[in-house]
């Protein structure tokens, strides 16, 4: 990111309005935002870099498949035996 400052407007997802705004940097930690201001809601919270947070239906979702991958014995692969050539001719005995 280039030299960014305090007031400075950036695009970020906020969790009030549900979609990405534009944001004013309220705190820099170091040379990246920290928290940020919705310009359309006014409402504060963490820089979130555009990325959408999971809804709680995926993360219920995703605990209950490593439930599942946690309940389970993982199997040795079994040796299959490579299928015999067919005779030809046509007719079998």
């Amino acid at each position: 990111m280039a030299d960014l400052r305090l007031g400075d407007v950036i695009d970020d997802y906020c969790v009030k309005c549900k979609r990405i705004t534009n944001h004013s940097i309220v705190s820099l930690l170091g040379a990246e935002p920290a928290k940020v201001r919705c310009r359309t809601c006014y409402s504060d919270h963490d820089y979130r870099r555009e990325q959408i947070p999971p809804s709680k239906r995926e993360l219920k979702k995703q605990a209950l498949f490593r439930e599942v991958l946690s309940a389970t014995e993982p199997t040795p692969p079994a040796t299959a035996e490579p299928p015999k050539p067919r005779a030809k001719g046509g007719k079998s005995k």
